[in-house]
């Protein structure tokens, strides 16, 4: 071969078998950061969330502070309820012992006025004492028939009285502070002129 030959042949640049082409570099890709006024809206956000929510939570405290507050109160004021009623009987009993002593019969006997002076001590103490526990008579003579605090055991003829006023305690009412212990067993008189109510309900 003449030297013009070879210096004319093509010059093999591939790559030799079993070697790997140098990877080309490519950029690498970023996160975009979000905007500064994205982040503090975001930032602002959560903030009011969680004063809403320590707001709520505060509320709920409280409600159920104030409920067992309540409940608390209203067992002290309450816990003689079923001891009351049982000792309304008692008064029960010093009243007719009272209403059954005859006209004239004190005056015409020491003994019987001295009793009866002890039975009327008696039950001015222990009305005093139902007053200190909360414990009062309902009213009931003369006033307006009440569903809540009367029970109406009969209807009597009466044209002189409004159709509905209580003329007759049969059995005296009490309450406990603002709860209704025994309602007042009363009779009503009806015959008498209406009060502007139409009919009355003694279904109590």
């Amino acid at each position: 071969m003449t030297q013009d030959q070879t210096s004319e042949q093509p010059v093999d640049t591939s790559p030799v078998d079993g070697a790997e082409a140098a990877p080309s570099e490519a950029p690498v890709a970023e996160a975009a950061e979000p905007a500064p006024a994205d982040r503090i809206a975001e930032l602002e956000a959560q903030v009011a969330k969680l004063k809403n929510d320590v707001l709520y939570a505060r509320a709920d405290t409280e409600n159920v502070r104030r409920r067992l507050e309540q409940q608390a109160e209203d067992r002290g004021k309450y816990a003689v309820s079923t001891l009351a009623k049982d000792v309304l009987s008692v008064a029960d009993n010093l009243r007719r012992a009272l209403d059954a002593v005859p006209p004239g019969a004190r005056e015409a006997d020491e003994a019987v006025n001295s009793l009866t002076v002890g039975v009327e001590m008696t039950e001015r103490e222990l009305i005093a004492t139902f007053e200190r526990y909360g414990i009062r008579k309902v009213p009931a003579m003369g006033e307006r028939f009440d569903p809540n605090l009367h029970q109406a055991m009969m209807e009597i003829e009466d044209a002189a009285k409004l159709e509905g006023t209580v003329v007759l305690e049969m059995q005296s009412g009490y309450t406990l502070h603002d709860r209704l212990l025994r309602p007042a067993l009363v009779g009503i008189a009806k015959g008498g002129p209406k009060s502007g109510g139409g009919n009355l309900d003694t279904s109590a």
